[in-house]
């Protein structure tokens, strides 16, 4: 099984893994949003009992979802909890 390049990163460092942009932090706040992944794979993938982590920019994201066959489906919430 392959190894998966990392880039080790600390709770203060914060970049998109797509395009290498430093997500601006301000006393351990975000200043701006990202899109977080967390993949547990199972068995039956050539990633088994592996636990991918990625983080996209907002520019990323809309780029990724452009290419997709199927559109996302945005659901609008009128508040946060």
């Amino acid at each position: 099984m392959d190894k998966v390049n990392t880039i080790p990163q600390t709770d203060k460092d914060i970049c998109c893994n797509v395009c290498g942009k430093q997500i601006f932090m301000e006393q351990g706040i975000l200043k701006e949003d990202v899109f977080e992944a967390a993949k547990e794979w199972g068995y039956f993938s050539k990633y088994d009992l592996e636990v991918h982590k990625f983080n996209i920019c907002e520019e990323c994201y809309d780029n990724f979802i452009k290419s997709f066959k199927i559109p996302i489906k945005v659901i609008r919430k009128k508040e946060v909890l």
